[in-house]
């Protein structure tokens, strides 16, 4: 799957029009966390010390056409930009109308211009064709660094390459990174293999789980999708949240995977939503009435964390319990560092388990913490990406 990078294309005097992921969490218009927009720095950085001209489009939040969407502007990340790279970026108060037409225009080598929120075009989520073609028309050269919507068919991802024809359409750094990592792990992994999955609902992780047990030596269950395993056992699961309309396929999951479905031994539960409810460490599926598993218990995070020592590729997407809540943190904590102090190759499949990875400031102790939550688990799923295919082959 190697595509051609930006690194590959000669960028000086041309102009690059790169989908980043700029979808940055806002407060009052304030930028909480600016991580998305440090990553996508190196490919930036690439292009404006080439001499490129530099056209930055991304979406942001879930904006309705038509509304006042100016909580959902991309001018913060426009000038928090301005402050990491240390120089001007100009900001085009639309996405493909007269203001981004002039900016553009205005480009000089080393400039750079961030377009206003795609999302407020409803040719955006249409994927559009006109839309596409309208951006299309700005660059000389097409650059996806965007992989938490490399899943998504949107027009920027899709139909903005389909319309670039015969000029260069290639891969931003982290996009190549992460499917090299993700597609590496899957197409030629490093044995044991031990994929770690969590989360609320079995319905989320259904083909993950599915491809996985195709691929790997072990696949380790925690979080609320363990009490749904629980109950097609026989298991009691009190209040716990679980979807009963799921057991069967449960059972199914359960008899297809044999000694490689791992089910968690014992489960830390509360008879209340709250860190300092009535807690037990009961076995699992014995659950009492009126308390909900809220984590793994001890005697499954040393099992699970014995499983990750010896492996040589863990991959891992969903906490093993309400790890935002102590001491119902207490498992996925075990893993986090199981993960962290193994040799393994280990990928952190975004999302709630990136936070739990940061939370517990393990970061750099993993081999790579993906920034896509959903599109990781596309890819898990062992779905193809036409966002990718689309590009340039080296």
């Amino acid at each position: 799957m190697a595509k051609l990078s930006i690194a590959d294309v000669d960028v000086s005097g041309k102009k690059v029009l790169m989908r980043v992921d700029f979808n940055v969490p806002l407060d009052g218009g304030k930028i909480t966390d600016d991580r998305r927009i440090e990553m996508a720095l190196p490919s930036i950085k690439s292009v404006v010390d080439r001499g490129g001209q530099l056209i930055l489009m991304s979406h942001l939040g879930r904006p309705e056409p038509g509304a006042d969407n100016s909580a959902y502007s991309l001018k913060p990340a426009a000038v928090r930009l301005g402050e990491l790279l240390g120089k001007d970026v100009a900001f085009a108060s639309d996405t493909v109308g007269d203001d981004a037409a002039s900016k553009v225009a205005a480009l000089t080598d080393g400039g750079v211009v961030v377009l206003e929120n795609l999302r407020f075009e409803k040719g955006e989520k249409k994927g559009d064709a006109e839309f596409a073609a309208k951006l299309a028309a700005f660059a000389d050269i097409y650059c996806n660094d965007a992989f938490g919507t490399c899943h998504r068919t949107d027009a920027s991802m899709v139909a903005v390459p389909e319309a670039m024809g015969s000029k260069p359409k290639v891969v931003g750094f982290l996009v190549e990174k992460e499917i090299t990592y993700l597609s590496d792990a899957i197409g030629n992994p490093k044995r044991p293999f031990v994929a770690i999955l969590g989360g609320a609902k079995v319905s989320d992780k259904i083909m993950v789980i599915k491809n996985l047990l195709g691929i790997c030596d072990k696949v380790l269950i925690g979080g609320a999708m363990a009490y749904t395993f629980s109950l097609a056992e026989g298991g009691k699961v009190g209040k716990s949240l679980v979807e009963k309309d799921k057991v069967e396929l449960a059972k199914e999951l359960i008899a297809a995977g044999g000694d490689k479905l791992v089910l968690p031994v014992d489960t830390h539960c509360g008879d209340d939503f709250s860190g300092d409810c009535n807690k037990m460490v009961v076995k699992a599926g014995e659950i009492p009435d009126d308390y909900e598993g809220l984590d793994v218990g001890p005697e499954t995070a040393k099992l699970y964390s014995e499983l990750v020592k010896d492996a040589q590729t863990v991959v891992w997407n969903g906490p093993m319990g309400v790890f935002e809540m102590p001491p119902f943190d207490a498992g996925t904590k075990a893993v986090a560092e199981a993960i962290a102090e193994s040799d393994a190759i280990s990928i952190i499949g975004g999302g709630d388990s990136a936070a739990a990875i940061g939370q517990f400031g393990l970061d750099d102790k993993v081999t790579h913490v993906s920034t896509g939550g959903g599109a990781s688990l596309s890819m898990l799923e062992g779905q193809a990406f036409k966002a990718v295919d689309i590009l340039d082959d080296k």
